[in-house]
């Protein structure tokens, strides 16, 4: 197979919301920091919904990112958790894949913090191909056709390399 046709996970994404409610997000950044041992960053909304009792600059959730081995060690860790099997309406038309975990404590190797109680959290996994930084980088950008990931592809590629099943 050609090498620059070779899909790779570019990174995997972990991200919990918890709304205007501070105190869940203390219990959040504290189960991220359990989970991967690295400090999540705080995401703030930017938009006001007076029905939600939300203004500019509050934050609302906690996100990190994971690239390379650390990523695909975590969602192995993740995959168990979901007994290796997904739908296919985790994978979108783009080739990205999304999944939700219950209860962090479903997840093998995590022990249930008392401090924390039972949260759950999203997944995002963004697979690339060799060469589509081009699209991102700042000089010289250029439109990417052939370097995009199908469905079928990334369900092939999670089958392949993860011996995940998919169901309907």
């Amino acid at each position: 197979m050609n090498v620059m046709k070779q899909i790779r996970i570019e990174k995997l994404t972990l991200n919990i919301g918890a709304g205007k409610d501070q105190t869940k997000l203390e219990k959040a950044i504290l189960l991220l920091q359990h989970l991967t041992g690295i400090t999540p960053v705080k995401t703030i909304t930017d938009k006001r919904i007076p029905t939600w009792g939300l203004r500019p600059g509050l934050p609302v959730g906690c996100k990190l990112t994971l690239r390379g081995d650390a990523a695909a060690k975590m969602f192995e860790r993740l995959l168990k958790a979901k007994n290796n099997k997904l739908t296919t309406s985790h994978v979108d038309d783009h080739g990205n894949l999304s999944l939700g975990i219950h209860e962090y404590i479903d997840v093998p190797g995590i022990e249930y913090e008392p401090k924390i109680g039972i949260i759950g959290f999203q997944a995002c996994i963004t697979l690339e191909r060799p060469g589509y930084r081009i699209k991102r980088r700042k000089n010289f950008q250029r439109p990417i056709k052939h370097h995009l990931i199908t469905k079928e592809e990334a369900m092939q590629y999670f089958k392949d390399t993860f011996k995940v099943e998919f169901e309907e």
